[in-house]
């Protein structure tokens, strides 16, 4: 039986160079590679794309929308890792976590891979309105920070130069606007009926997220309380390998960090809290399940193989 193509398009960029080193070593599929003088080659580009069984697309949003646009061949699936189709109709959106979306994931020839920031989001949030614990309308608003390695070629370069700006010493807001790139996907994936308010922090370290989701439980449905919102989280994600409840007392230490799940695949949720009100955490790895790792366990999926196949666990 011939291996499954794959081509990665645009594997120079962060995202893309993490799934080509963790697809480098596997011996059940067949990379596709462009010569470097060719890469930006759209001919060349083109043949690559409709020869491929798989495609990932490690592209700016336009050049994703333009990669898309070159694809002929009926049987080249695609898992998107820009921003570009995570909204857009005809796109299955790659969070197997979710209640029904890994059948759909499997069957899906267009898959948009979550953003970072959305990925932990979403796994707090979606849970309680599909539950109808969390209204729709609740006015929710969401902080997080991240390591620099989310930001881009750029911005690792800014960071990991040794006479870089003092400012860089410190966390900071960015975003301030409140119109981050991952609130379209945030919103529609939860089926929230207005954007949550959002802020974003970089801080200076390579890998690691946390999302966190402050809520009042005297404004969600029914009688609510830390036990219950945490019921409701181990039924939502049983059996799962790579979202997983931490435990009541957790963290013992009274901090949660955000580098402590760097290299992994994994995505941890802590509900804490005091009283009637609650503070809901995500933590991943913005490289991990915030990014290389979600699209490799999609195109496991994809291709009908064990979905940790080469995936960092816990």
């Amino acid at each position: 039986m011939s291996k499954p193509k794959i081509y990665i398009d645009g594997k120079e960029g962060t995202t893309g160079l993490q799934i080509y080193e963790r697809l480098g070593g596997r011996e059940d599929l067949e990379l596709l590679l462009i010569d470097d003088e060719k890469r930006k080659d759209l001919t060349e580009r083109k043949k690559l794309l409709n020869a491929a069984d798989l495609v990932f697309l490690c592209l700016p949003d336009a050049a994703a929308v333009e990669a898309v646009e070159l694809i002929e061949n009926p049987g080249t699936r695609v898992i998107d890792a820009s921003t570009a189709h995570r909204t857009a109709p005809g796109w299955v959106y790659g969070f197997p976590e979710l209640h029904g979306q890994r059948e759909k994931i499997r069957d899906a020839v267009r898959v948009a891979n979550p953003g970072c920031y959305a990925t932990g989001f979403i796994s707090l949030v979606r849970p309680l309105v599909e539950e109808g614990v969390l209204p729709p309308g609740y006015p929710l608003a969401a902080h997080a920070l991240s390591g620099y390695t989310g930001a881009g070629k750029k911005a690792i370069a800014q960071y990991e130069d040794p006479g870089r700006e003092r400012e860089l010493d410190s966390p900071r807001h960015y975003a301030v606007g409140l119109r981050h790139k991952h609130l379209p996907e945030m919103t529609a994936v939860c089926g929230l009926s207005h954007e949550p308010i959002f802020s974003p922090i970089i801080c200076d370290y390579p890998r690691g997220m946390v999302v966190v989701v402050p809520l009042r439980l005297s404004m969600l449905s029914g009688e609510q309380s830390i036990e219950s919102l945490r019921d409701l989280y181990s039924t939502y994600y049983q059996g799962e390998t790579l979202v997983t409840l931490r435990p009541g007392d957790a963290p013992k230490c009274g901090f949660i960090g955000a580098n402590n799940l760097e290299g992994k695949d994994t995505l941890q949720i802590f509900v804490n809290g005091s009283g009637e009100q609650a503070v809901l955490t995500a933590r991943l790895d913005n490289l991990g399940k915030g990014a290389s790792g979600a699209a490799v366990q999609n195109m496991n999926l994809m291709l009908g193989l064990e979905e940790t196949l080469g995936l960092v666990l816990e």
